[in-house]
């Protein structure tokens, strides 16, 4: 259900070196249509707006695939914190809840969506989805020699989308401090972050075994 103050960021500015295809991720094309496409559908019935930081230069390309006047395109960043920063400014004051969600993870369901968008709605500030960790987890240090393992029952593995009070995430991109993800910036305020459960299928395209899995997955369905 679409919540009139509820607004999406979607950091699509990565250029996708790791996947190897010599265009930026979100424009990586399964079955006719891209991640960045994918991502904007599975997400776009929980809210009123998106804000799409697109890949530096392809901005007026993903203009022609957007066209809906819910959809805005502004220009990524350099960085991840950059482009949710640019989004965050073209947000109007009227809405309450941000929901920042990877292009790449395209095939996060709806669902999982509405679940993060509950929980700000029951009072939290800031919520993320989260899988338990199933492998051990090693530290190493330089030379890629171990030197801790850290106990798997207190580690999580983050996904998208992360939910926030507009306030909350205005606060924590005002530090102009980068982090591999949003809550990170949250959490150096000391603002609390809500865990729930996540969702095998927001897993991350980020190789080409993951856009193998994605290609595989499209063509069960």
């Amino acid at each position: 259900m679409s919540h009139a103050d509820t607004a999406v960021i979607i950091p699509a500015a990565g250029s996708g070196e790791r996947l190897g295809v010599g265009i930026p991720k979100a424009l990586v094309e399964i079955s006719g249509q891209t991640l960045l496409e994918r991502a904007v559908q599975n997400i776009s019935a929980v809210a009123q707006l998106i804000v799409i930081a697109a890949p530096p230069g392809f901005e007026e390309e993903i203009k022609k695939i957007f066209t809906e006047p819910s959809v805005l395109v502004v220009a990524g960043g350099r960085v991840r914190s950059e482009s949710v920063a640019n989004a965050l400014k073209v947000i109007p004051s009227k809405y309450q809840y941000v929901l920042v969600h990877d292009a790449a993870r395209a095939f996060a369901p709806t669902e999982l969506a509405e679940r993060v968008l509950s929980e700000l709605i029951q009072g939290q500030s800031a919520v993320i989805p989260a899988l338990d960790v199933v492998d051990t987890i090693k530290v190493v240090d330089a030379e890629d020699f171990v030197v801790d393992t850290p106990n798997r029952s207190t580690l999580r593995a983050i996904q998208t989308p992360q939910g926030f009070t507009v306030d909350v995430l205005k606060q924590a991109h005002a530090t102009g401090s980068d982090a591999t993800d949003d809550a990170a910036l949250v959490s150096q305020l000391g603002i609390p972050v809500k865990t729930i459960i996540g969702e095998p299928l927001a897993r991350k395209i980020t190789t080409l075994a993951d856009l193998t899995w994605a290609r595989e997955l499209v063509g069960q369905s």
